[in-house]
């Protein structure tokens, strides 16, 4: 059986192997992609979801009654 490390430093080879025979277009595009994500993950996260929990409860007891709460309650129709 392989050690995990060989078969780590197989995938990684070749990805990177990938990635550096790729063209310059190819490139360029993992580029804007991962400039996307970025942007989608770290930056809009900041200015439109707030961490609720933590601005509207103290402790972490509060924090997790109300989520219980919400989570057990039954659906208003």
């Amino acid at each position: 059986m392989r050690k995990v490390s060989e078969v780590f430093f197989q995938v990684w080879d070749f990805y990177y192997n990938g990635f550096r025979n790729m063209s310059s277009w190819g490139k360029q595009v993992w580029i804007v992609i991962l400039i996307k994500l970025f942007i989608l993950f770290f930056i809009l996260r900041f200015f439109f979801f707030p961490d609720f929990l933590k601005t509207n409860f103290k402790t972490d007891q509060e924090r997790g009654n109300y989520v219980l709460e919400k989570l057990v309650e039954p659906k208003n129709q």
